[in-house]
Order: C-alpha cells, then sequence, then structure tokens
C-alpha cells in the first residue's frame, strides 16, 4: 500500500474511469456557457458537444481555476489519514492554478507537521498533462517515494513533446491568439495552424500549413524527429481532440504506421470542457515522450 496519494486537476483529459483505475484523486475547474456555470467534471455536468453547439451560436465561455479551499478539501482526508500528497498541477504556462495549490499545501503543512505535501508544475496540458500523471502512477507502483517520484517528474516533464492543430480558426480568433486579419486569410487559404507547448509551458505557433491533411502529414513527420528513439519509439503516445474524432484517428493511423514499435498503444480522449472553452471544435493534438522542450 502507498504512503502517498496522487491529485491532479480534472484538465488532464484522460478519463474519470482512467484516474480511478490509476488510483489518483481530482479537483475540479470550473466554465462558465453563456450565463450558466457548470463543474469540470468530465462531462457530467455539461457534455462538451453542448458546449461547442452553444459557442457556435455565439455564446461566450469562460473557465476558472480550482481554488485554495477546494485543494485543502482535496489534500485534507489523505493528511488526516496519514498519507502524504503529491500534486500534479496543469501547466503554470496557461493557469495560475499551481500557485492556488502550492498556497493550499503551504496552509496544511501548518496543520500537519508531520506530512508531505509536493506541488508539481508540470508544464504540460491536455492529455500531455495527464501523460505525466500516468508517470507518476507508474513510479509509485514501481515502489518509488514520493520524493522519488516528485524528482523523476521534474525531470521528464520537458520531455512530453505537445504538438496540435486545428482545422476551425474562429475560437482561436475570438481568444485572441490568432489575430482576425491573420484568421480571415487563413480560412480563405484553408491554413491549419500547428501550435506546440514550449519550455515554458504555453503556447507557441509553429507552422502554417495549407489543408488539414498536410498538417496531419506535418505532425507526424516532426513526431519522427522528436521522439525518443526516432521511427523506433515504444514509449506511449495519446491523442486528444475537440469534436473531431475522424481526424484524430487520422493522426492515429498514420503514427501507428510510422512507429511500428508502438504495437497499436496510441490512446484516443476527447479534450475536456476546460481545455475545450478555449479550442472549440475542431482540434487534435498529439502527445509522446521525445527531446527535452527547450525553447521558451
Amino acid at each position: 500500500m502507498s504512503d502517498y496519494q496522487i491529485t491532479c486537476c480534472s484538465t488532464v483529459d484522460l478519463t474519470a474511469e482512467r484516474l480511478r483505475e490509476r488510483e489518483v484523486s481530482w479537483a475540479c475547474f470550473h466554465l462558465s456557457v453563456g450565463n450558466d456555470t457548470y463543474t469540470d467534471d468530465f462531462g457530467r455536468s455539461i457534455a462538451t458537444k453542448e458546449i461547442y453547439r452553444r459557442m457556435l451560436a455565439g455564446e461566450d465561455t469562460k473557465t476558472s481555476q480550482v481554488s485554495i479551499g477546494e485543494y485543502e478539501e482535496l489534500f485534507r482526508p489523505f493528511l488526516e489519514a496519514g498519507k502524504d500528497v503529491l500534486h500534479i498541477a496543469l501547466s503554470s504556462g496557461i493557469s495560475g492554478t499551481v500557485n492556488s495549490a502550492r498556497i493550499a499545501a503551504e496552509d496544511l503543512a501548518e496543520e500537519f507537521p508531520g506530512r508531505k505535501i509536493f506541488v508539481v508544475d508540470s508544464l504540460c496540458a491536455s492529455s500531455g498533462y495527464g501523460m505525466l500523471v500516468e508517470m507518476a502512477a507508474d513510479l509509485r507502483d514501481a515502489g518509488k517515494s514520493i520524493g522519488e517520484a516528485r524528482d523523476i517528474l521534474e525531470e521528464e516533464k520537458l520531455h512530453i513533446q505537445h504538438w496540435f492543430f486545428t482545422s476551425d480558426l474562429t475560437f482561436f480568433i475570438r481568444g485572441g491568439r490568432v489575430s482576425r486579419t491573420a484568421g480571415f486569410i487563413g480560412k480563405v487559404m484553408n491554413i491549419c495552424p500547428l501550435l506546440d507547448v514550449n519550455s515554458k509551458g504555453g503556447l507557441s505557433p509553429r507552422e502554417k500549413v495549407r489543408s488539414k491533411k498536410a498538417v496531419i502529414r506535418r505532425t507526424v513527420e516532426i513526431m519522427k524527429n522528436l521522439a525518443e528513439n526516432g521511427t523506433a519509439y515504444s514509449g506511449p503516445c495519446y491523442i486528444s481532440h475537440s469534436e473531431c474524432f475522424e481526424d484524430a484517428e487520422a493522426v492515429r493511423e498514420l503514427v501507428e504506421e510510422t512507429f511500428p514499435a508502438l504495437k497499436g498503444k496510441v490512446r484516443i480522449f476527447p479534450i475536456g470542457p476546460t481545455i475545450s472553452c478555449h479550442t472549440g471544435p475542431g482540434t487534435v493534438a498529439l502527445f509522446y515522450r521525445g527531446k527535452e522542450r527547450t525553447d521558451g
């Protein structure tokens, strides 16, 4: 029986069932669509399809991070049970939630002086964040102590590559990530921007690729250059998508064709409610272990 509990947030873009299988607990982000507020509870409060429908109908979306008090509620039962806590937070490059988790940990440390509460800034997002959480569960199951697991995660987190593209620029324009002029030109010319998550955990536009078919090929071509051991890569590979399963499936098929050592182990997950509010429909993301992210 492990002497520590792994926790994370609902923005891991895995599934609640998968987290339960790995014995990982979580805190929920929050979102609003129009005048209605919801909990990001893996689609139980509001399905992502409904979020996209309302976004396309013109309703505004907003998201809010987990509060200090909510983190304390997440951590406290494990501390009371005599367990330490290893919390892995969504990237500080896209959310301030890690700061709330750290404040909660500091507050609880005074109340539970004999316990450890470690907070790791994942510098990862979506299912890349989920991949790091799964790595933590693997380390725990292999018998690593909480300190050993924390140190390995800190060393490994920038090796999780995140590459994603979108075939619908509407919500990137609305959110200010793409200018209206560039967005208009992109739509007319059928441009699919290719982005990644950089070494500071933020989003970086990398290339403008013309056509969906071409951007799928380019995404996998980049994986050949960056993946650990190149086309002999045999590590974990995840794909997440926002209501475009056929595009995600096309990426999966090309990845499995290009990386035969994977033996069909690419896993596809839906992008969850919080991230969906920022991407809208039409985004596909590819995650794998590879060269360290070194650029800012």
